[in-house]
């Protein structure tokens, strides 16, 4: 069978991909606790690269103040330049194009990653989570240092010789939290309204597209992904996403990421509502003005091309932890081989950092395991 994900794609003008296919971010938590790379890491991607067009790394904090989970990827200083500079050489040695994923915790930020201090936020409002802490509102002065902080980011990526980067704004972190009328209930001009909400995340875009014009020598994405929907009340619902998405393409995103769990996920809080899937939804309220990339529950190549119907790029995550060579067996007519299963008796021959292999094997829902 032919597969369309298999055909290369560009992305934007002097960048293109080898084919539809890109590695999803995902936590691995196996940096030090420096936030440095380590050789666990490496050889993790390493591994991983040679079948997909493209590979979005674990998220890298931009401030130590905004660890979300231990042992993550730092951006926050030069210093982490050398390591995030052999995991995009080890990428790009493997055919595909480095993504750096960025990220501020939030309110999300926990006390026992940062050093104890208290979380910032838009505004003083707790997360609705058991190990919450109430975060502190950030100043005018605070807001201003942040989006220097992701600007300072990307330069170290391009630095480093990632081929993009990829904001995140999913997954109830800071960008999120800006957009969100749950954790934003300022009455500045950072807050209140949808309009006023959008703010922050677009002067983040507009600082680090400068950063771009002014220190990239080649080209270069710069990204965003975002969650379509909150479960909080109030919440970001698909009418907000909508507009998120229309002021994201008017700033010249070079491309959108739907964080959900199935990429044909129905709404988590509008069921009655909506008729079609919310990916389907968004995807046609795009209608291909910038690359979506849709994720989720992608297992067989046929979910991958059915995926196309309303995106232009598929983002693997588990199956690749899987089976690091599912795109290169599907190019060989040879899908009846993908592995489907994790194999606890054949933990080396997977290259999973201890620190991701143990949070797989803790959550046997999160994925299929066998002896």
């Amino acid at each position: 069978m032919t597969y369309t994900f298999l055909d290369p794609f560009t992305i934007k003008k002097g960048l293109t991909l080898k084919n539809r296919v890109l590695m999803a971010p995902m936590t691995t938590s196996s940096s030090t606790t420096e936030g440095d790379v380590t050789d666990a890491e490496l050889i993790y991607y390493l591994v991983r690269s040679n079948g997909p067009g493209a590979v979005i790394t674990a998220c890298a904090y931009i401030s130590s103040e905004g660890q979300a989970f231990p042992n993550g990827m730092s951006v926050a200083k030069d210093s982490h330049i050398d390591g995030l500079s052999r995991l995009a050489t080890v990428i790009k040695l493997q055919g595909a194009k480095p993504i750096l994923q960025i990220y501020h915790g939030g309110r999300m930020s926990q006390r026992k990653y940062n050093g104890g201090r208290q979380p910032i936020s838009p505004s003083s409002v707790r997360a609705e989570r058991k190990w919450a802490d109430t975060p502190k509102e950030l100043t005018e002065g605070g807001i201003n240092i942040l989006i220097h902080q992701f600007g300072s980011a990307v330069r170290r990526a391009i630095e480093a010789g990632f081929d993009g980067v990829e904001l995140h704004g999913a997954n109830t972190y800071m960008l999120q939290q800006f957009f969100s009328p749950h954790s934003n209930q300022r009455s500045d001009k950072w807050g209140g309204s949808m309009e006023k909400r959008v703010n922050f995340p677009l002067e983040v875009v507009r600082h680090c597209q400068a950063i771009i014009e002014e220190y990239a020598d080649r080209p270069f994405l710069l990204g965003y992904r975002f969650s379509p929907e909150e479960v909080e009340t109030p919440g970001i619902r698909l009418h907000d996403t909508l507009f998120l998405v229309d002021a994201l393409i008017r700033e010249n995103i070079d491309y959108l990421h739907l964080s959900v769990n199935y990429y044909y996920q129905p709404s988590l809080v509008g069921f009655r509502n909506y008729k079609e899937q919310i990916p389907y939804q968004i995807g046609r309220h795009i209608n291909s003005r910038v690359p979506l990339i849709s994720v989720g529950a992608i297992k067989m190549p046929t979910d991958a091309e059915k995926a196309l119907d309303y995106s232009q790029l598929v983002a693997l995550g588990k199956p690749l932890i899987i089976d690091p060579q599912w795109v290169q067996k599907v190019e060989n007519n040879d899908e009846k081989s993908i592995q489907t299963t994790l194999r606890l008796s054949k933990k080396s021959a997977y290259h999973i950092p201890d620190p991701l292999w143990n949070t797989l094997i803790s959550i046997p829902k999160w994925i299929p395991i066998r002896e």
